[in-house]
């Protein structure tokens, strides 16, 4: 039988909000875009917001009747890529992809003005990180890990794909949680930094679930946690227990992603996506397939449902790097609450 992937924590919130967003009326569109959009995915191909984005604008060309081109543009965190479509014209034809929890966060690091309020949010997925390790690595749990990281501060490895990226947000809750520290290895996105823990540049990474999935079921990566209070089901390969069976009370936001479109474009934009999330992403069984054989939650929301489902990982991640000594800019001046 077909294994479900739940992350349980998570799923009555975005299931009420799932309900209430396909419920909800949407004004006729008349938007009929006259040339290609463009969505800049400001991560490596290969990664996380990478995969979920080509996925989800294959299903929306079917309905837009024009050709969805994915642009890599990775740097900086993903704000390279998050500022070129702040930047672009406010015609409707650039949108951006990614992690909310990146674009509410960006600020508070100094990297580039704008909050998540600036922004249309479609979300697709909810993630969940991983800690996994080379095959080789002599850890077989997530104790053993932090026994080691312990008796040797800053000297085991842990690929990211850079500040504020899932992985990063990971290592430093655990951090946080543990008092262990470890040396940093970026990556211009979340694949690259798996490619390179199965490669043994690294000794560990904390990316997705769906960034290690695959090297997980080849055996490449060994997952020893994931970062969370709820275990994961991978399908072909079974349960990844949850941190929480090793540090006691642990909890992690929900990590949603999606296609993000800058406010100011015409309201037909909006209102045309709008509908293709309620009539086609939402029913999509293509999304559905990609987020249960990946390890990710299926969660088709937008509007204000998904800015409030968004809000939670936006305030953990600003005020752990703010704590954590990474941030330039409090986030209580920038009106993010501390949680």
């Amino acid at each position: 039988m077909q294994k479900r992937h739940l992350i349980r924590s998570i799923a009555p919130a975005f299931a009420l909000a799932a309900l209430a967003a396909l419920g909800a009326p949407v004004q006729a569109q008349d938007w009929k875009p006259s040339r290609p959009v463009t969505i800049i995915v400001p991560w490596a191909a290969g990664g996380s917001t990478d995969q979920v984005t080509r996925v989800t604008a294959a299903e929306i060309e079917k309905t837009l009747g024009q050709k969805v081109v994915i642009v890599n543009q990775p740097g900086a965190s993903g704000s390279i890529g998050s500022k070129s479509a702040l930047d672009a014209p406010k015609d409707g034809y650039t949108w951006t992809a990614g992690a909310a929890q990146d674009l509410g966060s960006y600020e508070t690091l100094g990297m580039l003005k704008t909050k998540i309020a600036d922004w249309h949010l479609f979300l697709n997925v909810a993630n969940v990180q991983v800690i996994g390790v080379n095959a080789s690595a002599p850890y077989k749990s997530a104790k053993d890990l932090l026994d080691a990281m312990k008796a040797k501060p800053g000297q085991i490895s842990v690929a990211t794909a850079g500040v504020t990226s899932a992985g990063h947000n990971a290592m430093e809750l655990i951090a946080k949680s543990t008092g262990v520290k470890y040396r940093h290895v970026t990556y211009d996105g979340g694949n690259p930094a798996v490619v390179a823990t199965v490669a043994g540049e690294t000794e560990v990474t904390t990316q997705l679930a769906v960034e290690q999935a695959d090297m997980i079921r080849g055996k490449r990566i060994r997952p020893l946690a994931t970062v969370s209070d709820k275990a994961l089901e991978l399908e072909g390969f079974g349960s990844i227990e949850p941190l929480s069976k090793t540090l006691d009370g642990f909890k992690a936001p929900a990590n949603y992603f999606g296609i993000f479109i800058p406010k100011g474009v015409p309201d037909e934009v909006v209102k045309t996506v709008e509908k293709i999330w309620v009539d086609n992403i939402a029913k999509s069984e293509v999304l559905k397939k990609y987020a249960t054989s990946r390890g990710a939650l299926f969660a088709p929301l937008h509007g204000a449902e998904a800015q409030t489902a968004v809000t939670p990982a936006i305030q953990a991640n600003a005020w752990l790097l703010f704590d954590s000594g990474k941030a330039k800019v409090s986030p209580e001046t920038l009106g993010i609450a501390r949680p």
